[in-house]
């Protein structure tokens, strides 16, 4: 699975690492593994576990925050929030071949996500995972796509009872947390986001 032709990406801990292989099985194309609170070498033997499945599965492993563990476990890549370090800092420590994602929450940052391979955007909707940040809304999604240079994926309390809304302002990927992990079947959950991201991906 190449970054272009993926449209739906999970992100989750090391405490929901068992909803990742029903995650794959039901179509998630982008694993992230993140974990603020896990120390390196729990977070490394997690990532063998990510790795492992997402390689099975023929899916995208990326890593959060941590470029440098990033390339120790053979990740696919890193994706950095606005707070954590530069673009050219990651991409410095990575290397040309893996990817590199950057959050965006304004159109300015969008707008200064040069170097980025892709960006999330968001948050959509108020969301516990992203705690004190403001909702966007899908004025910032219509941004992305009027002026998105990369790939982009919509985030923050997205799920299958909203994502028709996202994909209605012209957004064709999407990432989601709670909607998988928090799921009472993981896979089914998946495989119905999946299938209505299922249009053509420009």
């Amino acid at each position: 699975m190449g970054l272009d032709a993926a449209r739906l990406y999970f992100i989750c801990g090391i405490d929901r690492l068992d909803t990742v292989g029903p995650a794959l099985r039901g179509g998630v194309d982008i694993f992230q593994l993140r974990d603020k609170h896990a120390g390196d070498d729990e977070l490394l033997r997690a990532a063998a576990v990510a790795r492992r499945l997402c390689s099975e599965h023929g899916a995208l492993f990326i890593v959060n925050d941590r470029p440098d563990l990033a390339v120790a476990a053979g990740a696919d890549g890193v994706h950095i929030g606005q707070d954590d370090m530069t673009i050219a800092d990651a991409r410095a420590i990575v290397g040309p071949d893996l990817l590199v994602g950057r959050s965006t929450h304004t159109p300015a940052q969008i707008d200064a996500s040069a170097g980025a391979d892709y960006i999330g955007v968001g948050p959509v909707h108020a969301t516990p995972t992203k705690l004190g940040r403001p909702a966007v809304g899908l004025e910032l999604v219509s941004y992305a796509v009027a002026h998105g240079r990369v790939p982009f994926f919509p985030i923050g309390g997205i799920d299958a009872a909203n994502l028709a809304d996202v994909v209605g302002v012209g957004a064709t990927r999407a990432a989601v947390v709670r909607a998988i992990s928090e799921a009472a079947d993981p896979e089914a959950a998946a495989r119905a986001l999946r299938a209505a991201l299922a249009v053509p991906v420009g």
